[in-house]
């Protein structure tokens, strides 16, 4: 307390020589942050600090806490150009909408203002603007792509070629023996799937079909390949749009940003960020499932975790729901908030240096069980932001960017709707986790699934999709925990907390690898 008191005075005699004054809780703010460093660097550290607030041009003598936080973050991100960011968390609501022009092939911004309770036509809008996201990407393919004329000349591959039917097309002639379709599966009638799109619907004979790899649900997109017969498909085989690895998809964004956050441009193309990257081996971001705060052993393993990591702290500790029962009350999930904070007391590196983030579960209060989840009220984690002042309430889901790498966290029990939904359950039961990151991947949507088993507000369908993929796909699902790559696109399901005996993923950026680990019961705390 004496170090504090004395640097809290050093502070305030610092300000008035550079013409600033300062309050006695912002002196005690700036003191935390200096107080690791010897008196040289705090010296260095102050004079930096006072020179960036004359370069803000602050309208009073008064230095409020903004002022300072900005003077620190803007010291932290020396060498970056404006708005490139080391480490953020973009909320749901505000990732960007893009629309394809079929005409410039581009996808240009949508601007128009979103709000929750939309337009009826929207309805099926945002289901058409999947479509035309997947049909581009589809018509590129070399299983679809024209041939390349070379000198006057026809350039023949070795793969053979599709031609991409349109239902208005098929609905127009009798028969065709060979045709394949792009569209949505849906069951317009009981008991009958239909291929759909915006010119019209198709029924299936599902009969003798051979399914791909994936999860065939109905609300997903599929290319439907057999023969056509007086107003019936009968299918021979039935995949999913083909994947499109995210460097191929960025070309049409141009350097845009296109992710997410406060740049204008895309920080994937960041030099800078890149060598940060490479270099700071040690970061990592660690994710924790089914965090559920009203079982006294989950805050026993989490504040040994907090301890763990305090002579280590990672960027940033991301906790999903839900973080009690069903049954319970915006009270007790405040208590539980606050109680949760008191566990980091004592680990003062942890919370100076950490991003806590937490990200609510369908199953939590305050809001319904539609996609995208509003993060949860300020007013429930007060206690918890008084405890950890770098505390983050992010929607769900959400998006993080790590230096140039892109991150989406969504807390979802999605394996289990898959299988239930899913006209094909895969014969390799061994490979599950490889169908489940393919339909992901494959449809570049988070929830490709009808709406009655995972509605979504429409107006923000667009902070569900994946596309450009992304470096990393989290899912909070309670499922067993894995992890696959596919298309440079890892996705990873944490596995519950609470089930699976207190085990938790590592992500470590620098290489792109994970890490399991778990907090054994006989774990002692010094």
């Amino acid at each position: 307390m004496d170090d504090i008191t004395k640097l809290k005075r050093k502070i305030t005699s610092s300000f008035k020589l550079s013409g600033f004054l300062i309050r006695s809780e912002n002196s005690a703010y700036l003191a935390e942050q200096l107080l690791p460093f010897d008196d040289g660097e705090r010296e260095k550290w102050l004079t930096v600090i006072t020179e960036n607030l004359q370069g803000q041009r602050l309208q009073t003598t008064q230095v409020e806490r903004g002022a300072l936080e900005k003077a620190i973050n803007e010291i932290n991100r020396v060498g970056l150009d404006e708005g490139e960011t080391i480490f953020s968390v973009i909320d749901a609501f505000k990732v960007p909408r893009y629309h394809y022009n079929a005409q410039n092939k581009k996808f240009e911004p949508n601007k128009n203002l979103r709000t929750i309770l939309t337009r009826p036509a929207l309805k099926a809008g945002h289901v058409r603007e999947r479509y035309a996201m997947l049909l581009q990407k589809t018509l590129r393919h070399e299983l679809f792509a024209p041939a390349i004329i070379q000198g006057g000349i026809s350039v023949e591959s070795q793969v053979k070629k599709f031609k991409l039917q349109y239902a208005e097309n098929l609905l127009a002639t009798s028969s065709v023996k060979e045709a394949v379709i792009l569209g949505l599966l849906t069951q317009l009638k009981e008991g009958k799937f239909y291929i759909e799109d915006p010119t019209g619907s198709i029924e299936l004979d599902l009969s003798g079909t051979r399914f791909h790899s994936g999860f065939f649900c109905e609300g997903c997109f599929v290319l439907a390949e057999g023969s056509y017969n007086n107003g019936i498909l009968k299918v021979d085989g039935l995949g999913f749009p083909p994947a499109e690895a995210a460097t191929s998809s960025r070309a049409f964004f141009g350097t845009q940003n296109s992710w997410g956050g406060e740049s204008v441009k895309l920080l994937k193309y960041s030099t800078r960020l890149q060598e940060l990257e490479s270099t700071n081996t040690e970061a990592t971001l660690v994710f924790l499932s089914d965090i559920r705060l009203d079982n006294p052993v989950v805050l026993d393993r989490l504040r040994m975790l907090f301890v763990g990591y305090d002579s280590c702290p990672p960027v940033a500790i991301v906790l999903m729901g839900p973080f009690a029962a069903s049954n319970s009350n915006y009270h007790s999930l405040s208590q539980n908030l606050t109680a949760l904070g008191s566990l980091a007391a004592g680990c003062d590196q942890l919370k100076k240096q950490t991003d806590l983030i937490i990200i609510p579960s369908c199953e939590d209060p305050t809001a319904p069980n539609i996609l995208p989840r509003a993060s949860l009220p300020e007013t429930l984690a007060t206690g918890l932001r008084k405890a950890w002042p770098r505390t983050i309430l992010a929607t769900n889901p959400c998006r993080l960017q790590y230096c140039t790498q892109q991150i989406v966290v969504c807390r979802l029990d999605l394996m289990a709707k898959f299988c239930r939904n899913t006209l094909h359950f895969p014969p390799d039961t061994d490979n599950i986790e490889q169908h489940f990151a393919r339909t992901l991947i494959c449809q570049n949507h988070l929830t490709p699934i009808h709406p009655i088993a995972m509605p979504v507000h429409w107006d923000f369908d667009s902070a569900l999709w994946l596309y450009p993929l992304p470096d990393l796909v989290v899912i909070g699902d309670s499922c067993q925990s894995f992890s696959t790559t596919q298309h440079g696109c890892t996705v990873l399901n944490t596995g519950s907390f609470v089930k699976s005996k207190f085990a938790f993923k590592v992500y470590i950026p620098a290489s792109r690898t994970i890490e399991d680990s778990e907090i054994p019961d006989d774990m002692t705390m010094e």
